[in-house]
């Protein structure tokens, strides 16, 4: 190993060498570290599982995939420099994961970093406070087992960096003016090596900005869905919403409707209530978020005709005239997030005709009638054979009667812990073919957990396959044949059943992330 750590006295005089000197002078090296010998001392790191390990030389690795986790090292008055690494990401647990170098570190949650994403993208972020915002990124092929040079240059207000020498992307920012440098993974293992930092040459004062500085309000999803919304399919690669494009508040029913209907990639902050009827069309490429526990839709519901990469994150819906979500019409890349139900007279959630990759997820069904439903009719063969693609993970089915979901066709359909409570007439129903996959939910007082084999109503038998799941005042879930495996389609990480009841009251519905 190498580790050099230059005084701040030396450091100033090294960046003045720089600066002023004669043409040939170098950037003065703050700190190097290749780990060859064994240690990991003057790392500082919070989770995830971190070690020397070897891997042809020696590395940092972390091998945790269950978390996000940091190290970090150096001084926290270094200001101008540039922090370089190889990075290895080694397995990704889920979509749109990745692996980070750091700079201008404050703490374990405000910095800049430049994240090699699991979808195939790079971008140069920011975290402040824990919230994320994204400054400028690119596609990029990003594989496991792959190893990359990262590189990430702060100087002044300008940020840029580069991946194996291209990708270059900059931007500028004045969040953080000096800090020290870092790894990070999020549910991502991934081994580090030959980490270097060397001064570097501030620009002069006000350059042009390359990319105009992004808005951070609201939060938006930092952390991307898990399961079918996450992959790459139908020419999108993961549901994005509305990253990249404008950020406007919608605070009456005019507004809001207006950049629901709009053709411009948009994340819309839902402020307040909005009184709407109906289904309202939602075009494409949008984030549809509320702000705080203010965000309310009241009276009607959101309609996906052929749309596509739209995320619904963080909002009441109450009274609607028909379905709350009805997603239909081959609309493909959905995510249904943190969002609380209540008195729709039809659906809270209608997946049908023919869309594909949707993940809904976080969600609140408070004492509804009939929560979702996969496919419309017994006579959708033709449209609904070979689509209905959803994963539905950590949802809380509280006092809801029926259709936890009620599933016709679509195959697979993956429940996994979920948390069902008094539910009356049943839990999950796989009828007219369908393919369930039901695993570590949590069924409290639901004397019918799953229909499968016996058909229900009058549709006929689908197929159902359940493992780990807690039964409590309940009957059992009735199997059937077999389905294909969700982990064909992407990998993921299971709670204990036993774990589901506090953790999902705890974090489903709106109101519960920022």
């Amino acid at each position: 190993m190498k580790r050099i750590t230059v005084t701040a006295a030396a450091a100033v005089l090294a960046f003045t060498a720089v600066t002023f000197g004669a043409g040939g002078a170098q950037a003065a090296t703050l700190f190097s570290d290749n780990f060859e010998d064994g240690d990991s001392s003057g790392w500082t790191t919070s989770g995830g599982t971190w070690a020397v390990a070897a891997d042809g030389s020696r590395v940092l690795r972390q091998s945790g995939t269950s978390s996000d986790a940091r190290a970090r090292a150096g001084q926290a008055s270094w200001t101008d420099y540039t922090v370089s690494a190889k990075v290895k990401p080694t397995a990704f647990s889920g979509g749109n994961r990745f692996a980070a170098v750091l700079a201008r570190a404050q703490s374990a949650t405000s910095y800049y970093y430049v994240a090699l994403r699991s979808n195939n993208t790079v971008e140069l972020k920011k975290l402040v406070n824990g919230t994320a915002t994204t400054l400028a990124s690119t596609s990029l092929a990003v594989s496991a087992g792959t190893t990359y040079t990262v590189s990430l240059q702060v100087a002044g207000s300008t940020l840029r960096s580069t991946v194996n020498g291209g990708a270059a992307l900059s931007a500028t920012d004045t969040a953080f003016t000096s800090g020290d440098v870092g790894v990070a993974t999020f549910y991502t293992a991934a081994d580090f090596d030959d980490v270097s930092v060397e001064t570097a040459t501030a620009p002069p004062a006000t350059p042009p900005p390359t990319t105009p500085p992004p808005t951070t309000d609201p939060p938006v999803p930092t952390d991307g869905p898990i399961g079918f919304a996450s992959l790459n399919a139908l020419g999108q690669n993961g549901v994005t919403g509305g990253a990249g494009g404008r950020t406007v508040t919608a605070t009456n029913a005019t507004e809001f409707l207006d950049y629901i209907d709009s053709t411009e990639t948009l994340t819309i902050r839902v402020a307040g209530q909005i009184n709407i009827t109906s289904k309202q069309g939602v075009r494409p490429n949008k984030t549809i978020v509320g702000v705080g526990t203010s965000g309310h839709i009241n009276g009607g519901g959101l309609d996906f005709y052929r749309s596509y990469n739209v995320i619904v994150r963080n909002l009441r819906f109450t009274n609607a005239e028909d379905d709350a979500v009805n997603v239909g019409q081959e609309s493909h890349h959905i995510w249904i997030d943190h969002n609380s139900f209540s008195g729709a007279v039809d659906g809270s959630i209608d997946i049908v005709r023919g869309a594909d990759y949707v993940t809904v997820s976080w969600n609140h069904f408070d004492h509804a009638d009939k929560s979702m439903l996969i496919s419309h009719s017994d006579g959708a063969a033709s449209t609904d054979v070979g689509h209905l693609k959803v994963t539905i993970h950590h949802n809380f089915f509280d006092n809801s009667r029926q259709r936890h979901p009620r599933i016709r066709f679509g195959e697979p359909v993956h429940v996994f812990n979920n948390y069902f409570l008094n539910n009356e007439l049943y839990g999950v129903a796989s009828v007219q073919q369908a393919g369930a996959v039901v695993e570590n939910n949590y069924f409290e007082n639901v004397p019918f957990p799953c229909f499968s084999a016996s058909g229900y109503a009058d549709s006929g038998p689908g197929r159902l396959v359940h493992r780990g799941n807690t039964f409590v005042d309940s009957g059992t879930c009735e199997a059937a044949g077999s389905v294909v495996e969700p982990r064909t389609y992407y990998s993921y990480t299971l709670d204990s059943a036993a774990s589901v009841p506090a953790a999902v009251r705890a974090g489903a519905g709106y109101g519960k992330v920022s």
